[in-house]
């Protein structure tokens, strides 16, 4: 195998791949990147038997072939290098790189030995924009469950797709977050789990500003994103998730609606006394057109508030003050609506008008409460 190419591009190309490479399992085979050219072009991936990344390069390929190269190494060497262009060669087994003066000979590994990646056939096919994709992520993710204490299916981020319409759904036993859009789909209802950490590469890959599509393949047990010239191949979680729609709250005894930063500067303003979120909750005062804040610890003692427009009954709720502060961040509106039910259920928050978005956060039991 010989083949020359620009050195940024295979840096970017290798850094990205690295993020499926196995860091847990000391394989030396999916410790390495599986480098493989052809007619024109260079192909990188990286498997770790869960999650792999595959992208292609256009590169001047002098002579076809292929081989796993240890991924930290190459990566490393990538880094180092100056000039725009480098030659890569193999021997067997031997690698020579090549970058104006410097030169490189390390060992790669047998590209048979390498294992197959996961294949999405028969399933169903769906694309979707780039940018609203990335915002209905940004919008639950915060809410998936970060290890598998909970419920392992709970460190998956839900996908519900029906007739022209995708909800994602995220929660992790605290919180619920539920993202609802039209989209142009026609087929089958189909309902995944992909895990929390595929999805963080994906919105790493992902254009914040491009109205590209997206092309999301679903199978049985896998899935594929393609996002511009990358593959993205996950497996999906598998168990009972939560009925979501059965979990919201059925009565509503107060009413809220606030300036959607002045909620959140206002509940900011009481960190810096804070020890310890579970430890020292923030106390929430709902009345009389107040949001009212405030909490005590070793620290010291805050109270700060901010004007909101209030209906119904009075109500004095404690909150874990990262999960309610999550969830303010992630509404996209400039106000909000917070439906409450008294002091010991949990808090919707969702946008003025329509339930684009939906936020649940379950409150903490305050002291005063007995």
């Amino acid at each position: 195998m010989k083949f020359v190419c620009n050195t940024k591009e295979l840096n970017t190309a290798c850094n990205n791949v690295i993020r499926a490479v196995s860091s847990k399992v000391t394989i030396p085979t999916i410790e390495g990147i599986l480098i493989e050219c052809g007619s024109g072009t260079l192909s990188l991936t990286g498997y770790d038997f869960e999650f792999g990344i595959n992208t292609i390069l256009n590169v001047d390929v002098i002579e076809p072939g292929k081989i796993i190269i240890n991924a930290k190494i190459l990566c490393d060497i990538l880094r180092k290098l100056d000039n725009d262009e480098i030659i890569i060669e193999t021997n067997g087994t031997s690698v020579s790189i090549v970058s104006g003066a410097a030169q490189y000979n390390i060992t790669g590994i047998d590209a048979e030995d390498y294992p197959e990646l996961p294949s999405v056939n028969g399933g169903q096919v769906l694309e979707l924009n780039q940018k609203l994709l990335h915002s209905m992520i940004v919008q639950t993710l915060f809410a998936v469950a970060d290890n598998e204490s909970s419920k392992p299916v709970y460190t998956g981020l839900k996908f519900d797709i029906t007739s022209n319409e995708i909800t994602l759904v995220g929660v992790d036993g605290f919180r619920l977050a539920i993202r609802k859009e039209q989209v142009n789909y026609n087929g089958d209802d189909i309902t995944f789990i992909v895990p929390k950490k595929t999805i963080r590469e994906v919105l790493k890959l992902m254009d914040t500003e491009s109205e590209d599509n997206i092309k999301i393949s679903i199978g049985r047990r896998h899935i594929i994103f393609e996002i511009d010239n990358y593959l993205i191949i996950s497996r999906l979680l598998d168990g009972e998730f939560l009925d979501y729609r059965t979990a919201l709250p059925k009565t509503i005894s107060t009413t809220v609606l606030i300036n959607t930063n002045d909620a959140i500067n206002c509940i900011d303003r009481t960190l810096p006394v804070i020890e310890n979120n579970q430890k020292n909750p923030i106390r929430c005062l709902f009345d009389n057109d107040q949001f009212r804040v405030s909490t005590v610890s070793a620290l010291g003692r805050v109270v700060d508030y901010t004007h909101a427009n209030t209906q119904g009954d009075r109500v004095e709720i404690g909150f874990n003050t990262k999960y309610i502060m999550e969830a303010l961040n992630a509404a996209d509106t400039d106000e909000v609506r917070i439906e409450l039910a008294g002091p010991v259920n949990p808090v919707k928050i969702m946008p003025i008008e329509g339930e684009s978005f939906l936020f649940l956060v379950l409150p903490v039991r305050l002291k005063n409460e007995g």
